[in-house]
């Protein structure tokens, strides 16, 4: 029986390797898209292939997508992962998360090899505030409302997608993505081993999570039951506030005593602000930024993910508490932490 061909674009990040690691298990013929220059640091085993699409110029993605069928056939399924969540500029976030992928699905739509499935990985930001008063999780039928610039640009690639006729997409939209290969919560990890816990703003702050493994096994849950032309939010169902969240950290990390403190949203805007001009002037990209300040100042991170265990039955395999404590054995393994 000849396996399924899957395409895993951004496969050398932390959620595209995690990605490629869970097809390979699964027995799919499996391609890693990855620009010439990323690392394969996480994409060393030898049954992955390669192959690097230029986004930016659908001729030649066309071709390429015209030589690789000739080849080896089409993709029988796509999780396209590839984007930006920090930039230099905000047109940056326009140009990569939807031009690329406009260019990327009409590509595919004019050579004749729609996949099966199309994964569109989004972000929970395309919701933009949820319910700060009596804090009721966002739900499917709200209306997004994103109010930064990665947000926007991931809102708009969704609604472009949606609008194609009988495209085949599947919009994921997951919460903050944690677990092993993650570089964003491990600047919060080394802040409590270093005996500070830090909180932004002085309201009670809801967050949610979903382990980069739980993620994977969702959009194989969906492929694999062929389910198309919808939208989710990905989390693990819990809920935390922002001390329920350190107060973990801390004890995965054995840290009796750190020092608490709230930093005042009125501090933090003008030091985002200023720390991404500064960036701009070096021409770098910085994850501290005027969106940053946005996601911090948002008080509601909860979703509803019913749809999710209706379609699937999704439990997830790690709550929060095992996920990081599985985190930080391997950041500790890896001398990261």
């Amino acid at each position: 029986m000849q396996k399924r061909r899957i395409l895993i674009t951004g496969a050398s990040g932390f959620i595209g390797s995690t990605v490629v690691d869970r097809a390979l298990a699964l027995g799919y013929e499996t391609w890693a898209g990855i620009r010439g220059s990323s690392s394969r640091q996480y994409l060393q085993d030898e049954r992955i292939n390669f192959i690097d699409l230029h986004y930016g110029d659908k001729q030649k993605l066309k071709a390429q997508l015209n030589d690789f069928v000739e080849k080896h056939g089409r993709f029988d399924e796509i999780v396209h992962i590839a984007g930006l969540t920090k930039a230099r500029s905000k047109s940056d976030f326009d140009k990569v998360n939807y031009e690329y992928t406009r260019n990327f699905a009409e590509a595919l739509i004019e050579t004749d090899t729609v996949p099966n499935t199309f994964v569109f990985t989004s972000s929970l930001s395309v919701m933009g505030p949820g319910d700060e008063i009596g804090y009721t999780p966002m739900c499917a039928d709200k209306i997004p409302a994103s109010n930064t610039a990665y947000g926007k640009s991931k809102l708009k690639a969704e609604n472009w997608l949606k609008g194609l006729d009988r495209f085949p997409y599947l919009i994921l939209r997951p919460t903050g993505v944690y677990g092993p290969r993650d570089r964003d919560y491990l600047i919060l990890m080394r802040a409590v081993k270093n005996g500070l816990d830090v909180g932004a703003g002085f309201r009670k702050q809801l967050l949610s999570f979903i382990f980069v493994e739980d993620l994977a096994d969702v959009i194989f849950s969906l492929i694999e039951r062929n389910i198309c032309r919808k939208e989710y939010f990905v989390a693990d169902g819990d809920v935390y506030t922002d001390s329920e969240f350190n107060a973990i950290v801390r004890d995965a990390l054995h840290k009796k005593h750190v020092l608490r403190s709230k930093i005042p949203l009125f501090l933090i805007k003008p030091a985002a602000v200023i720390n991404e001009k500064i960036a701009a002037l070096f021409g770098k990209a910085t994850t501290f930024n005027s969106d940053k300040y946005r996601i911090m100042k948002q008080r509601n991170w909860a979703c509803d993910i019913t749809p999710l265990k209706e379609d699937i039955g999704f439990q997830p395999a790690y709550r929060l508490k095992e996920g990081v404590e599985k985190t930080i054995a391997w950041y500790k393994k890896e001398g990261w932490l």
